[in-house]
């Protein structure tokens, strides 16, 4: 068989992680990692499962990429939390997948494909999965994801994570702390945390919340942000915002996941929050001027207009900076999926663009008082169609949140420049440079 392989890489920055632990584990066993699928003997999907339309690109990317099999491609490969989850019905309808992977079973990849049998090979088990396995960083050189935990002991009712994943089971502080030197060795600059929950860190092995720990700890690095992504609503104590407000090496940024406001449908989403700790919660990253990312669910079964409205008015009232709205979507052996009565689809789709109307006239009211202000913006890439460079501020996340694009005569990727806003289009900002680096 030839050498070379493709992968897609599907799904959340946790997917991507594992994806790049396969990288390593097909490199360091010869294989040549290219970007051709036409011209690759091996390809492999990393799928992704947490929500229908999630299946539904995994699915059809498959069925995709099992038409490259009449040319070159010798093997297909399906790997994550769809192979996970739905093995047995995904080896009767895509007859096409020569072996599958779940979740725990990255580190067997080589192995698969070394392998000549004709009967398709499938790894789902439940052994425990390997954290210290190397990597290859698929993102921009200046940052990374660091997963810190696997697994989910939350069990919200429309999720799906727990029976995919498994219990919550975090790495030891040694273990990340080491992977995070050979990141910022390599020159990662920023360096995002991420688990199902991140604040859950360190409960399982060392009996009590250690997050803070592990910041103090890989603030000892010489980097210039870290960043806390998956933030539950119930952990954010008052001494985890003081440390991410007066720590310099913390992106003054938190992501919280709150998925909704009403008090009885977070009761029924099995959501340990309540509205008036969500109140709180914000007045409080208000405070100390943190930044807040936040996902809110629409749709939710039994969500009736008032209790919609009362999510609407909060989103009003909260002006929260990063805002990422979804429609609910029916999981099997979820308990929600059991709830009536269900709300229509072209309901969910009216919901989703009216909260999401009212988030884009908070941020537009935003942007506009910040005309004339100089910012700190890390640069990070070129839009060629504008003319212009594009960054992000420390208060937006790459990929999900909003970016800068801005004028400058010469810029480093990866640094950080004073940029006074000129305007702006809808959640991104527009500037230009006005001074060299601010770090």
């Amino acid at each position: 068989m030839s050498k070379k392989v493709a992968v897609v890489s599907l799904g959340c920055d946790k997917n991507r992680i594992d994806t790049e632990h396969m990288l390593a584990n097909l490199i360091s066993s010869g294989y040549e990692i290219i970007d051709d699928f036409d011209d690759a003997s091996v390809i492999i999907i990393n799928t992704c499962a947490f929500i229908e339309s999630a299946r539904s690109e995994a699915v059809d990317t498959i069925l995709d990429m099992a038409r490259k099999k009449r040319r070159k491609c010798e093997k297909l490969i399906v790997t994550g939390c769809l192979s996970q989850k739905y093995s047995e019905e995904l080896i009767k309808e895509l007859p096409e997948v020569d072996a599958f992977l779940g979740v725990n079973d990255y580190d067997k990849i080589a192995d698969v494909l070394n392998e000549t049998c004709e009967k398709r090979p499938v790894f789902i088990d439940g052994r425990e999965r390997v954290f210290d396995q190397e990597r290859v960083v698929t993102t921009p050189a200046h940052y990374a994801y660091l997963s810190i935990a696997d697994g989910c002991d939350n069990f919200c009712t429309f999720c799906t994570i727990p029976s995919i994943r498994g219990k919550y089971r975090s790495r030891t502080l040694e273990s990340i702390s080491a992977e995070a030197k050979r990141l910022v060795d390599e020159g990662v600059r920023e360096i995002i945390l991420v688990a199902q929950d991140v604040t859950r860190y360190g409960i399982d092995i060392y009996g009590r919340y250690a997050l803070i720990d592990l910041i103090k700890e890989l603030t000892k690095l010489d980097i210039l942000w870290i960043r806390l992504m998956y933030c539950y609503p119930e952990l954010v104590s008052d001494k985890l915002l003081d440390e991410i407000a007066t720590n310099d090496k913390v992106a003054k940024y938190i992501d919280i996941p709150m998925q909704h406001y009403d008090d009885g449908i977070l009761k029924l989403m099995n959501r340990r929050s309540g509205s008036d700790m969500l109140e709180g919660l914000i007045e409080k990253t208000k405070q100390r001027k943190i930044a807040v990312r936040t996902t809110f669910m629409v749709g939710f079964p039994t969500e009736t207009e008032s209790e919609f409205e009362k999510l609407c008015d909060f989103v009003r009232r909260a002006d929260i900076e990063n805002v990422g709205i979804f429609a609910y979507s029916t999981e099997e052996d979820t308990p929600s999926a059991k709830l009536k009565p269900r709300v229509s689809k072209m309901v969910k789709i009216k919901r989703v663009k009216a909260l999401g109307k009212i988030h884009l006239e908070n941020v537009r009211k935003r942007n506009s008082l910040l005309i004339g202000e100089i910012i700190d913006v890390l640069y990070e890439d070129i839009d060629y169609d504008r003319n212009m460079f594009v960054g992000r501020t420390q208060k937006n996340a790459p990929v999900v949140d909003s970016v800068v694009y801005f004028k400058a005569n010469f810029v480093d990727v990866g640094s950080v420049y004073k940029v006074k806003v000129t305007g702006y289009e809808d959640y991104d900002l527009i500037g230009e440079v006005v001074s060299e680096y601010s770090n």
